[in-house]
């Protein structure tokens, strides 16, 4: 079959030889005899030979050879008319009467070339004319010899730099503009082949194409010889648009060969001054387009590195595009990466930080394509010429740069797992973390400064290891570096570090509770070992100062001692807790705070034996009563009452202790209505006894046997009395309080059962 088919295809070429050739004798005999209308007429015909769609791109060529000698004697004729004061112009309207396109157009072309020489009109104006009437033929084979013709006859009329056509009408802009716009119409009739004829033949399509791919690539070639298109040009006109078709065809062979035709015609200098712009536009070029055989990252490595005089800014944006590049064409390869990066260093050696801020940014840009191309800052930490590159940024923008690497941590979730990963990032971000050159903390804005330091607090949290030592060495290394980031950064970095710590105390107890010897010498990482880490750590916020943060951090420490079963490391941290609170905590406010997370935390620890909680919670009612505030005194002190009756604890239920508390707080609260009516002519709120009405329902309701119903009985009748008395202010909020706190029980009562028993006996 395929035998048949070259028999067949070689038939047509001979009979379309044969039929060009009879029609060229015709054609001759009328051109001696200065015949012109015989001559258009044969030529017409000879060229209708080019209208055949049977012959393969190779056969069409030797078909077309043949007609393109015959036209360049047509062509020497027409020359000889026009000399002879035949009107070109006449001429130029006369062969447009041919009765096919295709004939019509390679007339058209051929006369139009005269038009040209004879400068009675613009060139730019026909060569316009000639390349958007050559959009009449769509056929791919047809149309791209129809174009190439075009661009053969017109190569040497272009109004370019020096040349005879060249005027005030047409200018070299006119030139490119003319064989752009004739590679922009050539190479979509290329790209269109592939998609002709059935799915069986596309090879055979593409080994066509292959062979076609010359009339394309001869346009650029055309381009670089045009004496006109200088560096500027070049850059600004001709190779944004080449490369616009390129990207836009999104044809594999297309690209491939059109990039390489790029880099072959064209200087050598000139890429050096766009490789940015070629560069950037790899990545958008198919996924199947091997660009590693046209662009060698080394060789273009190595033109940046011969161009001594290059500025600062022309450095950092070509090493910016050749990174990207790389990282596109060889993402496997980090170490092609980290040549580029060295070449950069090597390249800017000796300069000192980089000030001009646009170069700044290409910094920015450069140091961010690992981070967009891995998602991963793990893998940009094996960059070893990544920390040499941010060497050469000023303090804000090595801010900026940290800012960017740990917001690519959060967005994609990264865990940091080893110690040394750490530490490798942190001398990434040490513009975050220590004050570079000096920078006094007065000059920096103090919202930037919190967000940048949040952004820290949150990067510690993503460091994590299941292995205990390694975590603990992640820990120890987190504790180095933000030690050394001066007193204004600790309120923000050592709450996450402590928390971290905590983790892995509990993983640790969690993981050895069953053992029987829980944390013994054998074991290098210990819950006693990170406890007193941590002592070491909060006992820095001192010199801030930051007594009420230390003071949370040493609460929440004590809790995990009493998780892991610590007595003695318990009591410690509250022992510092409450040594802040009477030599550092002056606020009232922030005394109220601290005295209610005081007794929140000695409420739920259960390690302490009798002698040392009730040491504990005497100091914690001594310093609720000695709060400046009567309201806050009496909250104080009835909160108090929790620290002598833990539900889940038997050992832990004095009732008696509970009821002092709460008749304390009684009288507490009568001194504040006593005070409010000296110094205000009324009693004051009662809101108070209704709080402490509810604290005494929670403990009868727990069934302390201290909580009578006449206690409770005589309470709600005070209330009664107090809110219905003249000198008592109305307060809506007290009321409904009240009338709450009422319908609570009378729904315990409707309710039944044993707590319904109970609460029968209370009248309300």
């Amino acid at each position: 079959m395929i035998s048949d088919g070259v028999e067949d295809e070689e038939k047509y070429l001979a009979a379309g030889i044969a039929g060009l050739q009879q029609n060229a004798f015709y054609m001759h005999r009328a051109l001696d005899s200065n015949n012109l209308r015989d001559a258009l007429k044969y030529s017409a015909q000879m060229l209708s030979e080019l209208r055949t769609s049977k012959l393969s791109p190779h056969k069409y060529y030797e078909l077309y050879m043949r007609a393109f000698d015959e036209l360049r004697k047509l062509e020497m004729f027409f020359k000889e008319e026009a000399r002879r004061g035949c009107s070109i112009i006449d001429l130029y309207e006369l062969v447009q009467h041919a009765g096919n396109i295709l004939p019509r157009l390679y007339l058209l072309c051929t006369v139009g070339s005269v038009y040209i020489k004879s400068k009675e009109a613009p060139a730019k104006d026909v060569l316009k004319d000639l390349v958007e009437m050559s959009r009449g033929i769509q056929n791919p084979v047809r149309g791209l010899f129809l174009r190439s013709y075009l661009s053969q006859v017109s190569r040497d009329k272009l109004p370019d730099i020096g040349s005879e056509y060249e005027g005030d009408a047409d200018t070299v802009r006119d030139a490119v503009e003319f064989v752009l716009q004739n590679f922009t119409e050539m190479n979509k009739l290329w790209v269109r082949m592939q998609h002709q004829g059935p799915a069986r033949e596309k090879e055979k399509r593409e080994k066509e194409r292959s062979e076609l791919r010359d009339l394309v690539g001869k346009n650029l070639h055309v381009l670089s010889q045009i004496e006109g298109v200088d560096l500027d040009l070049y850059k600004e006109t001709v190779l944004p648009r080449v490369l616009e078709q390129i990207v836009n065809c999104k044809d594999e062979l297309a690209q491939f060969y059109l990039m390489d035709c790029i880099i072959q015609v064209f200087p050598d200098e000139y890429h050096l001054q766009t490789l940015d712009i070629l560069l950037g536009a790899c990545p958008q070029l198919q996924p199947s387009v091997d660009i590693k055989t046209v662009l060698s990252h080394n060789a273009i490595g190595k033109v940046i590195e011969a161009h001594v005089d290059m500025p600062v800014i022309g450095v950092v944006t070509l090493y910016s595009s050749l990174l990207k590049f790389t990282l596109h064409v060889h993402p496997d390869r980090l170490d092609y990466a980290d040549q580029v990066l060295g070449s950069f260093v090597k390249k800017l050696s000796g300069k000192g930080k980089i000030e001009d801020s646009r170069a700044t940014k290409q910094v920015v840009a450069l140091l961010s394509a690992p981070l967009e191309k891995y998602n991963d800052i793990v893998t940009a930490l094996k960059l070893t010429n990544y920390p040499r590159v941010m060497e050469f940024l000023d303090t804000g923008t090595n801010k900026v740069m940290a800012t960017v690497i740990i917001q690519s941590i959060m967005k994609n979730t990264t865990h940091i797992l080893t110690a040394e990963k750490v530490e490798a990032l942190f001398e990434l971000i040490k513009g975050l973390i220590v004050d570079l050159d000096g920078t006094l903390h007065d000059e920096i804005d103090e919202e930037d400064f919190k967000e940048e330091q949040n952004s820290v607090a949150r990067l510690i949290q993503m460091f994590h290891n299941e292995d205990p030592e390694e975590m603990f060495k992640i820990i120890c290394t987190v504790r180095k570096h933000i030690m050394s980031g001066g007193p204004k950064r600790l309120p923000f970095t050592v709450p996450p570090l402590v928390f971290s710590s905590l983790k892995l105390v509990r993983q640790l107890h969690g993981g050895h509770e069953h053992k029987e010897n829980p944390f013994g010498e054998e074991a290098s990482t210990t819950p006693k070992k990170i406890f007193q880490l941590l002592t070491q750590t909060i006992e820095a916020l001192l010199n801030v100062p930051a007594p009420e943060l230390a003071l949370r951090l040493y609460l929440q420490c004590a809790e995990a001692a009493n998780d892991c079963d610590l007595e003695p490391v318990a009591y410690e941290f509250f022992t510092q807790a409450y040594i802040l609170y009477e030599e550092e905590i002056s606020d009232s406010k922030a005394q109220v705070t601290a005295i209610h997370l005081i007794i929140g935390t000695l409420q739920r620890m259960q390690v302490f034996g009798v002698e040392n909680r009730d040491t504990l919670t005497h100091k914690a009612t001594g310093y609720s009563a000695k709060l400046l505030k009567k309201p806050d005194q009496c909250r104080a002190v009835y909160a108090c009452s929790h620290l002598f009756w833990v539900d889940d604890q038997d050992n832990m239920k004095d009732g008696e202790r509970v009821l002092i508390c709460l008749k304390r707080a009684l009288r507490i609260a009568n001194a504040a209505q006593q005070q409010a009516n000296a110094t205000r002519g009324s009693t004051g709120s009662a809101t108070l006894f209704v709080e402490i009405l509810n604290k005494y329902l929670y403990f009868f309701e727990k069934g302390n046997p201290q909580i009578t119903v006449a206690s409770v009985q005589s309470l709600i009748e005070l209330i009664t009395t107090e809110m219905q008395s003249d000198s008592t202010p109305a307060e809506p909020a007290t009321n409904a309080f009240f009338a709450s706190t009422m319908r609570y029980i009378q729904f315990q009562k409707q309710k039944g059962g044993a707590v319904g028993e109970k609460y029968e006996q209370i009248k309300v």
